[in-house]
């Protein structure tokens, strides 16, 4: 029996189909392919890749629990001149969040200009005085970010927020690209895909390019929380890949202002270290005194200029939902461009009047914690209790500040196997961008993340989500059938902004990944 797919009814942009049985001219070839199987038989693909990501370690920490990474077989594919924009869209994006970056922790000439307020910038949860002056030799903050993007019921990508603090996803990128091309190579053969696997020399080129001067040969270390953070894997995988040590605060120490790593044959120095925890717990000296997981020290050896910290110190300020809202004026403000992505429609409750209108209709918004990640804390108004709407609403009457209202968005959905049906389900997109100084380059592809639940808008894999392997075309496909070689609501009045111990165990968990 030939594959089927179930209907979509979720009134969201269908990526693989136009209508009903009418696949995209991108998808063409693979639907074609992927109906040469039977359900039985994706299904024994789908369980052995499985076990090949359990025996390879590719997993993730949910609940305690170490599990293997979700993948479908289904692939998204996006065509050429698409990702052309994306990319474009997202390293503008990028440079506009360094440059306001440098600002807050510089001048400050976005304050006296009144692009965006400086108590909201000051007050934000991220914000850290300690990153004053703290800057790395080419400049670079952000050295890593991870920008999601989502397709609205129009089929136009808009930005969802940005992650410029430790932005992780990339390691299943890799994963995922050779899985299926070990267990499902016969789909790539009428495509040209662009390869993912130039990653790590990508990201170790740029890491050391921000090494302090006068060093000829830096020594780069990433350095984890440890084995029990989420992404723990993923530190090992970039770690190994890079060529360069994975190190715990342990395995490090400050004398002089200068970083040396812990070896067998003595101490060796340290000058650029990519670290995958957040500022709280970096430094006991300057952040959180209670963390036994930093290096004490380090950021004042940051400061006076012997080690580069990646990313940098107080990126969090970029991160918060607020300050997103603002991204589209930093693009013309300080690249004097226009935006090439948009951002999803957002209402700022801290300015007078919005939150009280906002409050008045909660069922017709999303409403996001400033300062959360990995789904934490989001009500959607559409599909939430009135138990929920109630707490919602005198959650952010209490704290304008702390919260912002995004119109929902449908997001767009691909078929997925789940269980015994190729059913469609919601996906979003996370492209990795890589800052060496000179350039901003892109990933081609990034994390598509897919909410497994019929209906769930949630992707994130802390509420049961997986992944599919993003396609980018390095051309348009191949003629059907010619095979080719592969290369590896409605809105209210208010104005919207448009477009160890058991105590290590839990730091190490809380330091946390975006």
């Amino acid at each position: 029996m030939s594959l089927r797919f179930a209907p979509d009814h979720s009134g969201a942009w269908n990526e693989m189909f136009s209508a009903p049985g009418e696949p995209r001219s991108l998808y063409e070839r693979l639907v074609s392919d992927l109906q040469g199987f039977s359900l039985g038989e994706l299904r024994e693909r789908a369980d052995s890749l499985q076990r090949t990501f359990l025996d390879r370690g590719v997993t993730f920490a949910h609940s305690g629990e170490e599990r293997p990474f979700p993948l479908d077989l289904v692939p998204r594919i996006i065509g050429s001149l698409e990702w052309e924009r994306l990319s474009q869209g997202v390293a503008q994006r990028v440079r506009a969040l360094e440059a306001f970056l440098d600002d807050v922790y510089g001048e400050g000439r976005a304050f006296g200009d009144g692009v965006i307020p400086r108590a909201l910038v000051t007050t934000s949860p991220h914000f850290l005085r300690a990153a004053a002056g703290v800057r790395a030799p080419n400049g670079v903050r952000v050295v890593v970010s991870g920008i999601d993007l989502v397709r609205d019921e129009v089929g136009n990508f808009r930005v969802l927020e940005d992650n410029l603090r430790t932005p992780s996803g990339v390691s299943y990128v890799i994963e995922n690209r050779r899985a299926m091309t070990q267990h499902f190579s016969a789909l790539f053969s009428d495509h040209r895909v662009h390869p993912v696997d130039s990653y790590p020399s990508r990201l170790y080129a740029a890491l050391r390019a921000a090494a302090p001067p006068r060093v000829s040969d830096p020594t780069v270390v990433v350095l984890t929380p440890g084995v029990h953070n989420p992404a723990y894997f993923e530190h090992v995988v970039l770690a190994r890949l890079m060529g360069v040590e994975l190190v715990e605060g342990r395995d490090l120490v400050v004398r002089s202002n200068r970083v040396y790593m812990r070896t067998t044959a003595g101490e060796r120095p340290v000058h650029v270290i990519y670290r995958r925890l957040d500022d709280d717990w970096l430094d006991p000296l300057q952040c959180r005194p209670d963390s036994i997981i930093g290096v004490a020290g380090l950021v004042n050896a940051a400061r006076a200029g012997h080690v580069t910290l990646a990313n940098a110190l107080g990126n969090g300020v970029a991160d918060d939902k607020v300050v997103y809202s603002y991204v589209p004026d930093f693009i013309r403000y300080y690249l004097g461009e226009k935006p090439v992505l948009d951002n999803v429609d957002t209402w700022r409750l801290f300015e007078p009047g919005v939150v009280e209108e906002v409050a008045a209709s909660l069922e017709e918004f999303v409403v996001k914690p400033v300062d959360g990640s990995g789904g934490k804390g989001i009500v959607i108004g559409p599909r939430a209790s009135r138990e929920e709407i109630e707490a919602t609403r005198r959650r952010i009457l209490a704290n304008p500040r702390g919260y912002i209202a995004q119109r929902p968005v449908a997001l767009s959905t691909l078929p997925t196997l789940v269980g015994e049906e190729i059913a469609p389900r919601h996906v979003d997109l996370r492209p990795f961008a890589i800052n060496d100084g000179r350039e901003v380059w892109v990933l081609p592809g990034g994390l598509t993340r897919v909410a497994l639940g019929e209906g769930e808008l949630i992707v994130n894999s802390s509420r049961g989500g997986g992944s599919k392997d993003t396609w980018v075309l390095s051309d348009e496909p191949a003629s059907f059938g010619q095979a080719q070689v592969p290369r590896s609501v409605r809105s209210p009045k208010a104005a919207r902004v448009e477009s160890g111990p058991r105590q290590n165990d839990e730091m190490a968990s809380a330091a946390g990944e975006q």
